[in-house]
């Protein structure tokens, strides 16, 4: 029986995971001129390298940024919540992409509790709205933003949110410093409207962004992390979901030093900042996940209980696209709601 369930789940991933027909695979680049560097004269990986060394020894740093001074919040529209916008810190080339959209869902009674929501990759339009709402139920005002390139702020030659996630190293690197530093703009917001505790909840590339944020913001004191690794370029050179980014990475380079360049966009450079702090913090993974391998899941929870962080793992009897479909979407709402309502 275990064998048969495992295999219906493969089996469902798979069909889910293959069901769009617009994935692109595009040439790799450094993209050095998306990290203010000029094209290398030598060589390119050691300009990298290099670039890489520096971030990580001060991300503080590299996560800076003036808070936005043109916060506007617009009436709410059915079934979607308020309409935060504001001008990101970071610009970028894309007009679209250098305004930050929220969608607001106060709670009646919330006891200056909020959180902010961080979708998956890809994410559409409607995606975390339901639990957005199924937060206020547990009486915790939730902010849900649109990562960098997702949704309203994809440029018009898109079909996917591919300036996020590439095999462009430079342009993936800016994204992902780029949504790190747009949440916490959307904590500052939540904090000058008098919610004085603050979580945050991602999931996938959402996970991702909400680790190194909460690494970096001290004002965040709950943490959910819906499926975990440790290296982002893990999670892309092995996950089905992302064979066709491996396609133009290929012969370029090697998983080993992908793993160098991206960590500066990964949860495992930054963990060490968590030590000594009281943020308390759910670990989600999924059994039969065939885009957050098992075995990269295994390696956050190994380094939450050797470190003796605050934590509590909550394992998902299904895989990473069928996380979204029912019954297991309800089950992770529910785990994820009511572990903020006890903790936050």
């Amino acid at each position: 029986m275990p064998k048969l369930y495992s295999r219906w789940i493969s089996d469902w991933e798979y069909k889910l995971a293959t069901r769009d027909s617009n994935r692109v695979v595009r040439p790799f680049e450094w993209g050095l001129d998306w990290l203010g560097m000029p094209p290398s004269n030598g060589s390119s990986s050691q300009a990298l390298g290099e670039f890489v060394g520096a971030v990580l020894a001060d991300s503080s740093r590299f996560f800076a940024y003036e808070t936005p001074a043109d916060y506007r919040l617009d009436a709410a529209v059915r079934d979607r919540g308020g309409a935060l916008t504001f001008t990101s810190p970071i610009q970028t080339p894309y007009p679209e992409n250098n305004v930050v959209r929220a969608a607001f869902f106060p709670a009646h009674r919330d006891n200056g509790r909020a959180v902010l929501v961080l979708p998956q990759w890809n994410a559409d339009e409607q995606s975390h709205l339901a639990l957005c709402k199924l937060l206020n139920r547990f009486g915790i005002t939730a902010l849900r933003m649109n990562l960098a390139y997702h949704g309203p702020r994809m440029p018009p030659e898109l079909q996917r949110a591919d300036y996020h996630v590439s095999s462009n190293l430079g342009r993936t690197i800016h994204a992902g410093r780029q949504s790190v530093i747009d949440a916490r703009a959307c904590l500052d917001w939540l904090r000058k409207q008098g919610y004085g505790r603050l979580g945050i909840l991602g999931t996938s590339l959402g996970s991702c962004i909400a680790f190194i944020t909460a690494a970096h913001d001290q004002r965040i004191s709950t943490g959910v992390f819906n499926h975990v690794s440790m290296y982002f370029s893990d999670v892309i050179w092995t996950g089905l979901s992302t064979e066709h980014i491996r396609k133009g990475l290929a012969g370029q380079v090697t998983q080993d030093q992908l793993r160098a360049y991206w960590s500066v966009i990964s949860p495992a450079s930054y963990l060490d900042r968590l030590r000594g702090r009281d943020l308390k913090s759910l670990l989600i993974w999924a059994r039969h996940d065939s885009t957050f391998l098992p075995v990269y899941s295994h390696q956050v929870l190994e380094y939450f209980r050797s470190r003796q962080l605050p934590h509590q793992v909550f394992t998902l009897p299904c895989g990473h696209y069928t996380t979204g479909q029912f019954p297991f979407n309800l089950l992770d709402g529910m785990v994820m709601c009511r572990y903020l309502n006890r903790n936050l």
